[in-house]
């Protein structure tokens, strides 16, 4: 079963194989480690997401590890989102507000952008966003890409869809 976990690691040396250690010793396989060593929590630690497949009925063992190790344990369970889909806008994409198109997809609530990489070749040229989205379920991606498709026809920008998407 694929799990995720939001952690907070202190901000010093070998925290983070800190808290891997655990998963390795419980047999999780490990599908992502996303650490904003950029920012910074409340409390002053540092945001980790961890995405991982294994039993479910080892994930109390793992948490309990975790904070025995002094890793603090934010939220740990089944990953929400299940599907992604990768896609390209090319246009204007930064001068056509990419925040707001970002939020457009984030705010639904079933989806949102894990992955954003903008591409600028000059100043007044179009430019070009490869962006991965998740949501909850397949249909969920297919309401998340007419929202993309919606804002594409909005702010005059090519939305460039997956081929092998299956139909809703």
């Amino acid at each position: 079963m694929r799990l995720s976990m939001d952690l907070e690691l202190q901000d010093v040396p070998g925290q983070l194989l800190l808290a891997l250690q655990p998963l390795r010793d419980n047999k999780a396989n490990i599908i992502s480690v996303v650490h904003h060593r950029d920012r910074k929590t409340p409390r002053g630690n540092i945001p980790v997401r961890i995405t991982v497949e294994m039993d479910r009925s080892r994930l109390d063992r793992v948490k309990n590890q975790l904070e025995g190790n002094g890793v603090v344990v934010v939220r740990a369970g089944e990953e929400r989102f299940k599907e992604e889909v990768s896609l390209i806008l090319v246009g204007h994409v930064l001068h056509s507000d990419l925040g707001d198109t970002v939020s457009r997809v984030d705010c639904t609530g079933f989806a949102e952008v894990m992955d954003l990489s903008l591409s600028m070749p000059g100043i007044d040229e179009p430019s070009s966003a490869y962006m991965r989205i998740r949501a909850t379920g397949k249909e969920e991606i297919h309401k998340a890409i007419s929202i993309l498709r919606e804002v594409g026809a909005q702010k005059k920008l090519l939305v460039i869809e997956p081929i092998e998407l299956e139909a809703a």
